[in-house]
């Protein structure tokens, strides 16, 4: 019973690392029409695109896309990140990304896509901690739990 215990408790503490250090972008204003986001990332980093809320962006640079030597595109509310010669950005936290010329003041970031270094998908979302919590629901409709909440899973052949 003891044992029980003990791998119940690392697990509990798995899972409250896993929440409190979420994957995140953020934005930090600078007070002079730019605007950092910042991210923390559990992974390497090989592209990244999301939103800008409520303004938009004409041109983003620095941070460690731009020390990486990523091209960084900003035009609207939409910006693109990547690099052309395969770096990538460093697993971290409280990291500047890139730095935005924005026009308006955003109220926050949506449509976050960011990819690892071989390009899979790496789940974050926007603010420090993130205020919602991520739920995964199976999307594939050869699954048994078609929709539902939880990994998808299939009948045995």
């Amino acid at each position: 019973m003891s044992t029980l215990k003990n791998i119940t408790k690392i697990f509990v503490s798995f899972l409250m690392v896993g929440f409190i250090f979420a994957n995140y972008l953020d934005l930090e204003d600078n007070g002079d029409g730019t605007w950092n986001v910042r991210y923390g990332s559990d992974s390497q980093i090989g592209g990244f695109q999301f939103s800008l809320d409520s303004a938009t962006a004409s041109a983003g640079s620095g941070g460690e896309a731009g020390s990486a030597g990523f091209m960084v595109s900003a035009g609207g509310s939409t910006v693109l990140g990547f690099s052309l010669m395969g770096s990538t950005l460093p697993a971290g936290d409280g990291l500047i990304l890139t730095t935005l010329t924005v026009s308006g003041s955003p109220t926050g970031l949506s449509a976050i896509t960011i990819s690892d270094a071989v390009g899979g998908a790496l789940e974050f979302c926007y603010g420090i901690g993130c205020d919602e919590e991520v739920i995964v629901t199976c999307d594939d409709d050869m699954a048994c739990n078609f929709g539902e909440e939880g990994d998808c899973t299939y009948p045995e052949s």
